[in-house]
């Protein structure tokens, strides 16, 4: 049984592969996903990581959130050799994400983190003003924000998370057994179990209405949007990622996504693949409604709140160039669905464009990459102060 949120064909999404960015993509495509293909994929809305839920349920809800961590973190620096009466449910959970895969290659593990790197601050912002705001458009996935009270946290606050975790995970040999990309991504796991059970348990929300909290489906949409749409995003700016570098950002997300509890089966290999998955999700996707326009406008307005800008006409300026690429990336229909405001700022991304161009042309790769990587780092440091947490 599929949830109610199934809506086939969106009202949103089909102008996004219709008329809108992903027409591009749509081509690469043999043939168009039928009804009876999205409606397979869509089942996974009712499919969760077990195994980190069984951890948050035997040991979190038991020992306590202060207490569950700790030993957790303890495990990750340690090992769990460290710890005296291991539960069973956190044994296994570690059993599974210290098995490396055997489709593993770290070759081009390398050449996808390496390519998110000398992406540098361009990468930042196709993350947050296509992939994130444009997630927002479906009022479906972004639920589990609302009923966890993102709102009330704030979007710098969750900002400064996403972006810690992104830089995490694509450093140099990040992915390593227990390295800092590594460790982040089993502590993100645990944190969706977390909620998940916390929603479920505390509030009145409807698996028949949205499916399960932050379910497999969705968890699959997220990990798409970290990979294909933001390598379609990057292309866009004028960075563009050669076959092997495609193959292997998706390749990286795959091993990310394995740590994040997702079936392997279900994360693709080749774009045409995650074409054809996203495609799946997006066009049996709910309209936005109010609460898509309270989580957009949150984050439209995330540049007033920041800490490191210190006077409000730079700050303008920020926010005002973020709207710019809200509409150069999602199109004038998505971004007045979602309640945006037009900007004078609207032709700032394509002189941006233009001048990548021209870096990437006269730039030596591995200077690209050293470069873009030294931005990303202080980004994620301006955030990570601005709100308190650790830097190093």
């Amino acid at each position: 049984m599929l949830p109610k949120r199934f809506t086939y064909p969106s009202p949103g999404f089909s102008h996004y592969w219709n008329y809108g960015a992903g027409r591009r993509m749509l081509r690469k495509l043999d043939k168009v996903p039928d009804k009876k293909s999205i409606e397979q994929n869509a089942a996974w809305l009712m499919e969760c990581d077990e195994p980190a839920d069984r951890v948050i349920r035997e040991v979190f809800e038991k020992i306590g959130f202060h207490k569950a961590s700790e030993l957790i973190n303890e495990a990750l620096t340690k090992g769990l050799h460290s710890i005296n009466d291991v539960p069973e449910s956190v044994a296994l959970l570690f059993k599974q994400a210290e098995t490396v895969p055997d489709w593993l290659d770290k070759d081009l593990l390398a050449i996808g983190s390496c390519f998110c790197r000398r992406a540098g601050t361009m990468a930042l912002i196709v993350l947050r003003d296509y992939c994130l705001m444009g997630g927002y458009e479906s009022s479906a996935i972004n639920k589990p924000l609302i009923y966890t009270q993102a709102l009330k946290k704030g979007a710098a606050k969750r900002m400064a998370e996403t972006i810690d975790f992104w830089v995490n995970v694509t450093g140099e040999n990040a992915m390593d057994l227990h390295a800092i990309g590594f460790n982040s991504a089993i502590k993100v796991r645990l944190m969706h179990a977390y909620a998940r059970t916390s929603i479920q348990k505390m509030s009145d929300w409807s698996n028949e209405q949205w499916g399960i909290p932050l379910n497999q489906c969705d968890m699959v949409a997220t990990n798409l949007g970290f990979s294909l749409v933001f390598m379609e995003g990057l292309k866009r700016v004028g960075l563009i990622p050669t076959e092997k570098e495609i193959k292997g950002v998706l390749h990286l997300w795959k091993y990310i996504g394995y740590l994040l509890g997702i079936p392997p089966a279900y994360l693709p290999d080749t774009e045409t693949k995650a074409i054809e998955t996203l495609y799946k999700w997006t066009i049996s996707q709910s309209a936005a409604d109010d609460d898509t326009k309270a989580l957009a406008n949150a984050l439209l307005n995330e540049p007033l709140s920041a800490a490191f800008a210190k006077h409000l006409w730079q700050k303008k300026f920020v926010a005002g160039a973020h709207l710019a690429y809200n509409y150069y990336f999602l199109g004038t229909r998505a971004c007045t669905a979602m309640g945006l405001p037009k900007t004078i700022f609207r032709y700032y991304p394509y002189s941006v464009s233009f001048l990548n161009r021209i870096f990437e042309f006269f730039t030596p790769y591995k200077t690209s990459v050293n470069i873009g990587r030294k931005r990303q780092e202080q980004i994620k440091t301006l955030y990570l102060r601005s709100h308190g947490y650790p830097t190093h």
